[in-house]
């Protein structure tokens, strides 16, 4: 019996927040400055309204909802002969994580086991294995927005609130005035829960048949399920709350929901060797259905609360048949050929367009066997070539399970009709397209792997990637379906690039080894064809609603970014609402806007770094990426004198606005000066650990370790981190914390 215990620990800390002013330079900003006798210096921006809405706090509201966290994570795994003849293994697990918003944190206890028993001489071989696991999440509303706009001269509590005595803008009566909620009271009232049952596992069979031992038959049998409840609470002294006439009434609202992935496959392996050709064929069959349901209540505090709109919602099955065939070839070790077929189904789409056919190839040539076998300093060589269509069908909408199908649904308690008396429902259909369809990739791919000397392993890929019939949500024509977005296959795109590898021992002796990882890939997308040619206008500026920054066309690649080329004056300062004419036509307005960079990279590259001397060792990961660029959303969006008072009340601005003294939002947030370089060089993590291999007296070992997550950041990015998953467009994100950690792997 062998048993392994790890232990790891974590702190962590927010390593950055976004300029914005603070208090002081906020009421420099909005008052002016004064001597100590009271002598005006210089004015201020402000009116005396906005003066009067001043406080004399210092509250960084960004720092103020954030937290050091804490992170601890235990397993322990016991590996067997169950019963002496029966491998096994069972584990226990248990990870507590703290998130960065004050409230947030997450429990998981799991247990799972493994068994792997054989017979008749081990010709039938099973595995088992399953898992159940508990988790418990305190969620944590995303208040970034209102941390940055909250006026920094308010304080986090103020005594006299009747909210619960954090600080809020309320009139004489109670009532709250119109303008962003203290979001840290928002985060510290509200109790948002949720707890998620999941118990997931296989059992596979695998049999060599006795009369034909070249032919085995497996099948698998897989199954998912999770269930959960989520319970969302705030109290009538939340000013975040729903409320009526601006008078909090509180939240109370309950969710279940049920996730179910059942999964068979079954299949024959011919594995034969015919002289010098080894031979591996393949056929089976795939069956996964995943299932899902949910049941709310509405807010039941609510004074327009009604039990009849609580509901269970059962959503459409969502079923993937397959049909697989595959063959394997191996001649003299030398030449190596895999064909492949499948024949998809989805129930995604209608019946005319319900399946797909998707073929692969891939061929490797040995070439160190058949031209460099007797050379000591050539250790591998080889060429492949591949060829192969994939299908997707995934849509991350549960509404678009039935898409193709015109469905409908009745309105909401605020959508009904009134006849005399009686209240009656509507109906109405949803947005449906019955012409959905697969969408397909096609790649080809031509590569080069390159040993020398057992020390240097070096590889080459070129790519090219064709995905047609891109299944996508975008706009649609004004009366042309029941919603002005909504799924289809609007295109095909093409992804064309380079990839190299390179991984050296560079030192290899009885106490040091240090092996070292390159690798470096460029790809380069392109729109090659849209529905009718047309451009699609996409990407929120996070300002308002309807304003896009982004645009597929033709021809460029995909989210590329759709601006006004910014204007200057002589001293090299933006000219506020200048932009050029680019079409030469004497007029400013939308014709002029023009496609200026994307998200894409031009090269992504890695490094990484292992190294042992002795029982020490040493590893550390690093990320470039170059020439991607990011839309700055929040400096478009805030970084202008005039955002400092959206409604009744004043909002804190980005420092970035003495840059530029924008005035107007409107005017300028669509400028190309708000798309910034989003090149990085990221250090990921670094561990150094240290292992005793003879503790307890020889019974066991120990590798005791330390080491920091997301180390440093190097960029020229002016926002918070350029490392944005949002189509290249920021518009606040949650930070990554730089963690420092602790661990030990126990053996026994």
């Amino acid at each position: 019996m062998a048993v392994d215990y790890n232990f790891q620990y974590g702190s962590g800390k927010y390593i950055d927040t976004i300029d914005m002013f603070s208090g002081q330079a906020y009421r420099d900003l909005i008052a002016g400055t004064f001597d100590d006798q009271g002598n005006q210096l210089t004015p201020g921006i402000g009116t005396p309204t906005q003066v009067a809405l001043l406080g004399t706090a210092n509250t960084d509201w960004q720092d103020a909802i954030y937290r050091r966290t804490d992170y601890v994570d235990n397993n322990l795994s016991i590996r067997g002969n169950l019963f002496g003849a029966i491998p096994a293994r069972l584990s226990f697990g248990n990870t507590y994580q703290e998130g960065l918003r004050l409230t947030n944190s997450f429990v998981r206890n799991t247990i799972s086991t493994t068994l792997n028993p054989s017979f008749f001489k081990d010709h039938l071989k099973i595995r088992l294995n399953a898992t159940y696991a508990n988790e418990r999440n305190r969620f944590a509303d995303a208040v970034e927005n209102a941390a940055l706009s909250f006026n920094p001269t308010q304080p986090v509590y103020d005594a006299a609130s009747p909210y619960e005595g954090f600080f809020e803008y309320y009139n004489p009566d109670g009532s709250l005035q119109l303008g962003t909620r203290n979001p840290v009271a928002q985060l510290l009232q509200t109790q948002d829960r949720g707890i998620n049952d999941r118990v997931f596992g296989n059992v596979e069979l695998d049999y060599k048949l006795h009369f034909f031992p070249a032919l085995r038959a497996v099948v698998n049998l897989g199954f998912d399920e999770a269930n959960g409840q989520r319970t969302k609470k705030m109290g009538a002294d939340a000013a975040s709350a729903p409320s009526n006439n601006n008078v909090p009434y509180g939240k109370n609202e309950y969710e279940e929901s049920t996730r179910r992935n059942k999964l068979f496959d079954s299949y024959l392996v011919y594995n034969k060797v015919f002289g010098k050709l080894d031979v591996e064929a393949q056929v089976g069959y795939s069956y996964q259905i995943r299932q899902s349901e949910n049941s709310f209540s509405t807010n039941i505090v609510s004074p327009f609360y009604d039990p009849a709109n609580a509901d269970t919602v059962t959503d459409t099955d969502n079923v993937l048949i397959g049909y697989i065939g595959r063959a394997k070839f191996g001649y003299d070790d030398t030449y190596l050929l895999t064909l492949t077929y499948r024949r998809d189904g989805s129930s995604r789409f209608p019946t005319n367009n319900r399946w797909g056919n998707f073929p692969s190839a891939a061929f490797a040539w040995k070439l160190k066997e058949a031209m460099f076998k007797n050379t000591k300093s050539i250790t591998d060589l080889k060429l492949r070539l591949g060829y192969g269509i994939t299908g997707q069908q995934e849509i991350d909408d549960v509404e678009a399970r039935n898409y193709y199908i015109q469905q409908y649904a009745t309105g909401s308690g605020t959508s009904q009709y009134t006849f005399g008396p009686v209240v009656f429902p509507i109906g109405g259909s949803k947005p449906y397209n019955p012409d959905l369809k697969w969408e397909e990739t096609t790649t080809y791919n031509v590569g080069l792997d390159v040993g020398l000397y057992d020390r240097l392993n070096l590889s080459f890929d070129a790519f090219y990637k064709k995905t047609e019939d891109l299944i996508a949500k975008v706009a649609v024509p004004d009366g042309g379906n029941f919603s002005n977005r909504g799924y289809q296959n609007i295109g095909a795109f093409s992804t064309k690039g380079l990839e190299a590898s390179a991984n050296w021992l560079a030192v290899k002796t009885d106490n040091f080894n240090w092996n070292i990882n390159l690798n470096a890939t460029s790809f380069k997308r392109r729109i090659d064809e849209l529905a009718f040619g047309a451009d699609i206008q996409l990407g929120g500026t996070g300002v308002g609603t309807g304003g896009t920054a982004q645009i597929h066309r033709e021809g460029f690649a995909p989210n590329s970014f759709y601006v006004y080329k910014q204007l200057y004056d002589n001293a090299g300062n933006p000219i506020e609402g200048a932009y050029a004419d680019t079409n030469g036509d004497g007029i400013i307005n939308g014709d002029d806007r023009y496609i200026y960079k994307n998200p894409d990279p031009k090269v992504i590259l890695g490094f990484a770094s292992n190294l042992n001397y002795k029982n020490l060792d040493l590893s550390f990961n690093l990320r470039a990426n170059i020439g991607s660029h990011i839309y700055n959303a929040v400096n478009a969006g805030r970084a202008q004198y005039d955002a400092r008072q959206p409604d009744a009340l004043l909002a804190n601005l980005p420092t970035s606005v003495l840059n530029t003294d924008f005035n107007t939002t409107s005017d300028v947030v669509l400028s190309d000066i708000y798309i910034e370089n989003g090149s990085y060089l990221k250090m990921d993590n670094i561990t150094l650990g240290y292992t005793f291999p003879k503790w307890l007296e020889g019974k066991a070992s120990v590798r005791l370790y330390t080491g920091i997550q997301n180390v440093f950041t190097i960029t020229e990015y002016s926002g918070l981190d350029p490392e944005i998953n949002n189509d290249g467009r920021d518009q606040t994100i949650y930070p990554r914390q730089r963690t420092i950690q602790f661990g030990a792997n126990v053996k026994f």
